[in-house]
């Protein structure tokens, strides 16, 4: 559960309509991949992240990356219900795909900074304190399982 006042949700959902999900998705992934290149192990399967212009053309890196997005927007839906929203990913991520849970927070850091750069003035240190109780919600939500 992420408790934000009236004001922040109109904050969070009055920038997030204007998000283009596949550019900001694919390109928060394939930040978290080229400033972490860790996390680039769960991802053996999406040929060449062997340089960041090779992470960031990666056809696979957008595509997952559009994918993570669409999750999160279904996460603003259900702001009271994070841990419901997400205990079927959490599950997934945990037992099956083995991620650091220290990744979730990682992205949704990232994920803050890619928002930034894209929208600037819009993106005030309101905004911005806004989403960052969010993207914390949400990574706390998809490490549920792992406690």
């Amino acid at each position: 559960m992420v408790h934000l006042t009236g004001e922040e949700k109109g904050y969070v959902t009055g920038l997030w309509g204007k998000v283009n999900v596949d550019e900001i998705g694919g390109e928060a992934l394939g930040r978290l991949l080229v400033v972490y290149p860790w996390t680039q192990r769960f991802f053996d399967s999406f040929g060449d992240l062997s340089s960041a212009s090779a992470v960031m053309g990666n056809p696979k890196v957008k595509a997952h990356g559009k994918k993570v997005l669409d999750s999160f927007s279904e996460g603003l839906k259900n702001l009271d219900n994070l841990k419901g929203t997400f205990a079927k990913l959490s599950e997934l991520h945990c037992d099956k795909l083995h991620v650091d849970p220290e990744n979730f927070r990682l992205l949704g850091n990232v994920l803050v900074c890619v928002l930034a750069r894209n929208f600037g003035k819009d993106f005030t240190p309101q905004v911005q304190a806004a989403y960052q109780k969010v993207v914390v919600g949400v990574a706390t939500a998809l490490a549920h399982k792992y406690h």
